[in-house]
């Protein structure tokens, strides 16, 4: 696969791989496994791939079943250090393995079209923001958005605000990321952005 570089993803299409950022773990709260089960779903139903971690567990698995579950396609992408944890989720439509972390996120970059994240950790906050950092740089120009559920998101965007004061932030953040707490409508928000 060709590497990301930058004027290589600028020409607008329709969203038909969405890329999803989301927890291996289902969190605290019941509305975080139910959104990501709403996204999958509408996901399939209007006919756009998951491209994904490829985990079993979680948000990760919630979305990739919802989307399995109603039809959808789902590509996992996951390192051979989880799969041998037993972690690959069996049942998507197509599974890459590959060595090491930075080419799993490569791999989900080039393959989909758009980007949202959904609650999760560390991970999660590591793909977006290196998504994120690719845009600042020209590298990609692809929609990226926030599932905002239960507003898991709001102290994020305001900590972008001061980086944005504190003059360290190039991207504007709040025209760049869509925010939503609405599975259907942060999807239709990036299809317009595309």
């Amino acid at each position: 696969m060709s590497p990301l570089v930058a004027g290589t993803l600028k020409t607008p299409r329709p969203i038909s791989r969405l890329c999803v950022f989301c927890g291996a773990s289902a969190g605290a709260r019941p509305e975080y496994e139910a959104d990501a089960r709403r996204l999958g779903a509408q996901l399939a139903q209007r006919r756009i791939t998951l491209i994904y971690g490829g985990g079993r567990a979680g948000l990760m698995g919630a979305v990739a079943d919802s989307a399995l579950d109603h039809g959808g396609q789902v590509i996992g992408v996951i390192t051979r250090l989880l799969q041998n944890r037993e972690l690959e989720h069996k049942g998507v439509t197509s599974l890459h393995v590959v060595e090491t972390m930075h080419e799993r996120k490569m791999m989900m970059a080039n393959l989909a079209d758009a980007f949202i994240a959904l609650p999760g950790g560390l991970g999660t906050l590591d793909e977006l923001f290196e998504i994120l950092a690719w845009a600042q740089l020209g590298i990609h120009s692809k929609p990226v958005g926030l599932l905002n559920t239960h507003g898991y998101y709001d102290t994020l965007m305001g900590f972008l605000d001061l980086v944005e004061r504190e003059s360290f932030l190039r991207l504007n953040h709040r025209t760049a990321i869509v925010l939503s707490a609405d599975p259907a409508s942060i999807v239709d928000q990036l299809a317009v952005a595309v």
